[in-house]
């Protein structure tokens, strides 16, 4: 029996995690759960699955959640919020597998807190590794525990690396669908709405996921993850829109061979593998064969997705420059959605904080948040400045 924490239990993530640990009550238990803000879901997913603790960010919501629950005959659940309650909820004493599923970096601190004591991690959260990828691998080395992405590009790569030895390695291929405005001129994009960017062609997710996949920064993102994941260079790590998503990921060998890992579009095939690795067990999650009859490739417009070549830079630089990166991206994204700046004004933002920002090591969480917080601080200035934004320039700042 796996013992589970759940951080984000009320996204996609952990809505389809729990849809996994139901399919499967012999094998999973759901001991912990990291809410967020949604009280009504948290309060059916304690009443379904009674876990040791959950976790709301808000003392206000965690104070009513308790009342409701203490009414329903269920006053033993241990009603925890804040970042010490999502810590609390992914280094209880009986997980033994923590899925890291909230989005951005307030999950951060209770990620690694999770790793350093001892738990397996799950890994949803793309943001922890692009932070704070040097300090969390580091410390799942010396603890001796593996670290398992959920991710459907780094799950499918994790899968493909199964076939040989890292040192046989010569590259990584991340897939990606190109989102809606792979076909769309440039010089339009001044003009899309957040209707038309919220429309992607292939999976359904939260909206700030999906507004990076139109702008291709969620990519960028994934080649960071995988450079820290899977120990390789960035100049290893090369993305390729796949419009169809069949492939999810390839895995390029030095004899020339290459592994590729498809299977239906559906996240809980990459959470059940991640929860039961090294096994393998049956599903009914089933792919078409038939449907590979028709797979397109073509390498990534730079010039058209700016965001993705600023994720490479990033990566190069290290340090405090991925940290701002992500930041300077959900504050820009934010803005969008709100409609305060246009979609071509973001990678403008992100490049702006970018080059305000000094690389250099970061060797505790707290300096990532630290971090963080002033790459916020200028993202935040730049979109009030409320000076016309062109687009990005093309030079480099790493």
């Amino acid at each position: 029996m796996k013992r589970i924490a759940i951080l984000g239990s009320t996204g996609s993530i952990g809505r389809s995690t729990l849809s996994v640990a139901e399919s499967y009550p012999d094998r999973f238990q759901i001991v912990t759960l990291a809410a967020g803000s949604n009280l009504e879901a948290a309060f059916a997913q304690a009443r379904r699955w009674r876990p040791r603790v959950i976790s709301m960010a808000a003392e206000a919501d965690a104070d009513v959640l308790r009342s409701r629950l203490k009414k329903e005959g269920l006053g033993e659940i241990e009603v925890v919020h804040g970042a010490a309650g999502t810590v609390r909820v992914a280094t209880h004493a009986e997980v033994d597998f923590v899925v890291s599923a909230i989005v951005g970096v307030a999950g951060l601190e209770a990620t690694y807190e999770a790793v350093r004591a001892g738990k397996i991690l799950g890994l949803a959260n793309k943001e922890c590794l692009v932070a704070a990828g040097e300090l969390i691998t580091a410390e799942a080395r010396r603890q001796g525990k593996p670290l398992l992405p959920i991710d459907s590009e780094h799950n499918a790569v994790h899968q493909c690396l199964r076939g040989g030895r890292m040192e046989e390695v010569e590259r990584i291929w991340l897939t990606a669908s190109g989102g809606p405005f792979l076909n769309t001129p440039h010089s339009e994009f001044a003009a899309i709405t957040v209707q038309q960017a919220l429309n992607h062609p292939t999976w359904k997710m939260g909206r700030r996921i999906t507004i990076d996949s139109a702008t291709l920064m969620n990519k960028g993102f994934e080649v960071i993850e995988a450079c820290r994941l899977f120990h390789m260079p960035p100049g290893k790590v090369e993305v390729i829109v796949h419009p169809q998503s069949t492939i999810h990921s390839m895995v390029e060998f030095v004899d020339g061979s290459i592994l590729a890992q498809f299977s239906v579009t559906d996240m809980r095939l990459p959470i059940l593998y991640a929860l039961t690795y090294p096994e393998r067990i049956p599903s009914d999650m089933r792919f078409a064969v038939s449907d590979l009859r028709h797979l397109d490739f073509c390498p990534p417009d730079l010039k058209k997705f700016p965001c993705l070549r600023l994720a490479y830079e990033a990566v190069e630089a290290g340090g405090a420059k991925t940290v701002a990166l992500n930041a300077a991206d959900e504050v820009a994204v934010a803005a969008f959605l709100e409609g305060s700046i246009g979609f071509n004004q973001i990678p403008r933002i992100i490049e702006d904080v970018l080059a305000a920002t000094n690389s250099g090591k970061l060797d505790s969480i707290g300096k990532v948040l630290e971090a963080d917080a002033e790459a916020r601080r200028l993202a935040q200035q730049r979109v009030a400045d409320g000076k016309k934004i062109e687009g990005p320039r093309a030079t480099s700042f790493a």
